[in-house]
């Protein structure tokens, strides 16, 4: 049900639970780590595997009395996050994919069914009979998509939105953080009764950053989407926390928001050293090189010009399980077009 219209702050751990659930968890406080708001907590240590469990999800409670056995994941990067922590054998239906799953992940996703290209509709969710509906964006739930999340509670579906991606004063992340992203795998992991496995995902990322040497500060913009009007990643969210671990300089980092739209008269003023191409099925980086050199202002950029281009999944360019690999990544081609 809604919760009280009163001043909330985000619980970056983001598990509220029953008696009991947390017992034992170390808290720290999120104002210790830069660029947090200082009283926000976060959980340190992985949660029971008990039920029922509760969670305040973007201002919206949501209480699981057992695991959940039959998932539908909105967007890929909550479908590879529930196959990270070994439950896709329960979803039983995915929608709106950005392309491909990883290549570790592929096999256990191979047989689950496509509900929609995109958000699917009300009745073809509810002919997938699902128990939790898990959703990047909160748009995800609307009336003219699956249902807004009181309706299909009223169904006796439980609704969850990735915590990242969450809008309201309070519960957006401000700026995303390792931390954020880490505290949302582990609170997956207990809403769907993977404790153990959260760790281990959390675990295995954290090495992965701890691997990587950052760059020397190149500067950068990241293309997410659109052609005439470019949408980049701004100061606040995936975009500029992946950045920022690759020792990369964000070019539209002081704007305040997780995405931007800005012209491109603004990004040839950048001139920026590399530039970073999102793919995606409907905005392929293929494409955007084609735009880039097609374009008489862009394509007068040295970095067009040297194809100095980073390409990156769009899946990895929201909160999930592939981040710390995509800073990994970024770093690495970044270094082959000579940047470091």
């Amino acid at each position: 049900m809604p919760t009280p219209a009163r001043p909330r702050r985000r619980l970056a751990s983001a598990v509220l639970v029953a008696p009991l659930l947390l017992a034992g968890c170390a808290i720290a406080s999120d104002g210790d780590r830069p660029g947090s708001a200082a009283g926000t907590t976060t959980a340190d240590a992985s949660p029971a595997s008990s039920y029922p469990v509760t969670v305040d999800n973007c201002g919206t409670e949501v209480t699981l009395d057992a695991a959940p056995q039959r998932i539908v994941t909105i967007k890929s990067s909550t479908t590879e996050l529930v196959a990270a922590l070994g439950a896709a054998d329960r979803l039983v239906g995915t929608a709106f994919s950005d392309g491909p799953p990883p290549e570790d992940l592929a096999p256990a996703l191979a047989d689950v069914p496509v509900l929609s290209d995109k958000v699917p509709g009300q009745e073809a969710l509810l002919a997938a009979e699902p128990d939790l509906v898990v959703g990047g964006w909160e748009s995800n739930f609307s009336a003219d998509g699956v249902g807004e999340r009181d309706t299909l509670t009223g169904h006796g579906i439980a609704t969850y939105v990735a915590p990242s991606a969450c809008k309201e004063p309070g519960y957006q992340p401000d700026p995303l953080t390792f931390d954020d992203v880490f505290a949302e795998i582990r609170e997956a992991g207990a809403l769907l009764g993977e404790p153990e496995a959260a760790e281990q995902v959390v675990a295995a990322q954290q090495a992965t950053l701890d691997g990587v040497d950052p760059l020397d500060g190149a500067s950068v913009v990241w293309w997410s989407s659109g052609t005439d009007t470019p949408f980049v990643g701004a100061g606040i969210g995936a975009p500029a926390m992946l950045l920022d671990a690759a020792g990369l300089t964000n070019v539209f980092a002081d704007v305040h928001d997780t995405w931007t739209s800005v012209g491109w008269e603004q990004v040839v003023a950048a001139d920026p050293d590399v530039l970073v191409l999102v793919d995606s099925t409907w905005n392929t980086a293929a494409d955007k090189k084609a735009a880039l050199a097609a374009n008489p202002a862009t394509a007068a950029l040295q970095a067009v010009q040297q194809e100095r281009y980073v390409v990156v999944p769009f899946a990895a360019s929201e909160a999930g399980v592939r981040n710390a690999d995509t800073v990994a990544s970024i770093v690495e081609q970044a270094r082959a077009l000579g940047l470091g």
